[in-house]
């Protein structure tokens, strides 16, 4: 092998260590690109420039909710539904006790239960699944196109999965839990099953509590 082939092999060698580098900083948030993880272990890089967007639902009440209420106070959207086996009702329970630990400082945060599933997810069903939870999470539903719109807008990952010899069919979708500032603006995200002391920091700081 020539000097000069060595020294090519050798600058292509250091290219690549530091091309690895970078990439695995950018996959673990070290260039503070916030990760939302989904229930099928995917994940999604978001920014606070790439989230939110104009919707219009119903809640599980029957009230009109819009983007313009997300503003004024701070916010944490979840993404699910309520044939959900697991990661819904683990999270919303999680939700309904860092609520608990948050006090009084809990009734200045807005949490929104956002459906993936609205063909099944009517306002009564909303309604009634919400019951075992704290009654401050709003569940929001509506039509299919503007439900793909929302979940389109905050980047959410969703996905139809049939069951199989006639079981009913259960839905792939983000498992975090969207934290967005008084002005709707996305500053972070809870992953799922984070652990409860990191939430609730999370969730204090947000809040102003902190």
């Amino acid at each position: 092998m020539t000097t000069l082939r060595r020294i090519r092999y050798g600058i292509w060698a250091v290219v690549a260590v530091v091309a690895a580098g970078l990439i695995t900083v950018w996959a673990t948030g070290g260039l503070n690109r916030p990760v939302a993880s989904s229930g099928n272990g995917s994940s999604t890089i978001l920014s606070s420039i790439d989230i939110g967007g104009p919707f219009s639902l119903t809640d599980q009440h029957g009230a009109k909710v819009t983007d313009a209420d997300l503003k004024g106070h701070p916010s944490a959207l979840f993404f699910g539904y309520t044939f959900c086996p697991d990661v819904c009702p683990t999270t919303l329970s999680d939700i309904t006790v860092w609520l608990q630990d948050l006090g009084p400082d809990a009734d200045k945060l807005k949490v929104y239960f956002v459906t993936v599933d609205p063909e099944r997810d009517t306002q009564q069903k909303m309604a009634e699944y919400l019951q075992a939870f704290d009654p401050r999470i709003v569940g929001l539903t509506g039509a299919r196109p503007a439900i793909d719109q929302i979940l389109k807008d905050y980047r959410v990952y969703s996905r139809k999965v049939e069951g199989v010899n006639g079981a009913p069919y259960t839905m792939d979708h983000t498992a975090s839990v969207y934290l967005l500032d008084a002005n709707a603006g996305f500053t972070g995200t809870i992953d799922y099953e984070e652990k409860p002391e990191t939430a609730l920091a999370k969730l204090k700081h947000l809040v102003g509590a902190a």
